[in-house]
């Protein structure tokens, strides 16, 4: 059995020679995951990075595809369900982080900007795993909070049982703080539109921890909003002056912690021993040893706009939080 395994997951590589000794291994980087490498492979472990589609998988004897992913945009999900190959995500494994993302977001605005509004109004919009956290977060921090997932046709605020407008409308558009945590699909791309942000505050944060496409960038730049960008259009090649724009910028790492990197390798060795007929294998608990002092983010901001063009290249060497 042989396993083609994006070298930049941590923990499978090792646990899988370790409890599974019969696999054999082949890490690549994302640029060397090709039609080639995978032909003779059963298990493919991507990240984002790798567009698992027909010119990937065509002729090979791949039968699992896991990405260590909350999204899957990059899985061309008919073509494996119609070709008998499994395929999975691991939704919710770094919500945590990302919720912690969004807090030191706030943080750094709050305590930066004039003064807000007394009680300001947060619009989280997309209410899954992620959202979910982040709405409770912020109305623990004492935020009016309003909840809106387009995907689903839902808006109901935190604290009222009453609905509100839909996404389109004027209630989400009328926030303080609007954050985007949605997948990227037809319906959500470019949600973030040039037509919502006319209607919302001029001064309204936005902010995009979900999936670049979410959000129009040009629109935002031409918008004069201010806005904090986790993912962008066009990764890794991000636009220099939206990126040079940005309040606060990172390169796709809100979800970059040890416990969400923990929980995304097990879910794939969970899900590779079920399709398998294999022994379990339990991950340790692990420490992180990156950077959470308080003003990280404003550090990373300085460390990409200083250098846009190693955006992959930071990504990857991003120390886990």
């Amino acid at each position: 059995m042989k396993v083609v395994i994006d070298f930049h997951i941590p923990f499978i590589a090792d646990a899988i020679r370790s409890e599974w000794p019969g696999i054999d291994i082949f890490p690549l980087e994302s640029e060397q995951i090709n039609a080639e490498a995978v032909r003779n492979a059963d298990v493919l472990i991507v990240r984002t990075r790798t567009q698992v589609n027909e010119a990937l998988l065509s002729g090979s004897s791949v039968r699992l595809v896991c990405t260590a992913t909350i999204g899957f945009d990059h899985i061309d999900t008919a073509y494996c369900e119609a070709h008998g190959i499994r395929w999975t995500a691991c939704p919710g494994c770094n919500a945590q982080a990302v919720c912690n993302y969004v807090e030191e977001v706030l943080d750094e605005w709050t305590n930066n900007q004039l003064p807000m509004p007394k009680a300001p109004t947060i619009g989280v919009v997309g209410v899954g795993h992620v959202g979910s956290l982040v709405a409770k977060m912020a109305a623990r921090r004492g935020l009016k909070v309003l909840l809106n997932d387009p995907p689903k046709n839902i808006g109901v605020s935190l604290d009222a049982s009453e609905g509100i407008e839909p996404f389109s409308g004027g209630a989400i558009a009328d926030c303080d703080i609007i954050t985007f945590h949605v997948p990227l699909d037809e319906s959500t791309h470019h949600l973030c539109s040039e037509s919502f942000l006319s209607r919302c505050k001029p001064h309204a944060l936005i902010i995009n921890a979900a999936r670049g496409g979410v959000v129009d960038e040009q629109a935002l730049l031409r918008s004069g909003h201010p806005y904090i960008l986790d993912t962008w259009e066009n990764e890794p090649h991000v636009h220099t002056e939206v990126l040079q724009h940005a309040y606060r910028a990172s390169m796709h790492i809100a979800g970059y912690s040890v416990e969400g990197k923990r929980n995304a390798s097990q879910t794939c060795l969970d899900i590779i021993a079920q399709s398998f007929c294999l022994p379990p294998v339990t991950l340790p608990q692990m420490d992180s040893h990156g950077d959470n002092a308080p003003g990280w983010l404003e550090r990373i901001t300085r460390q990409l706009k200083a250098n846009p063009e190693a955006f992959e290249s930071l990504r990857k060497n991003y120390p886990l939080r």
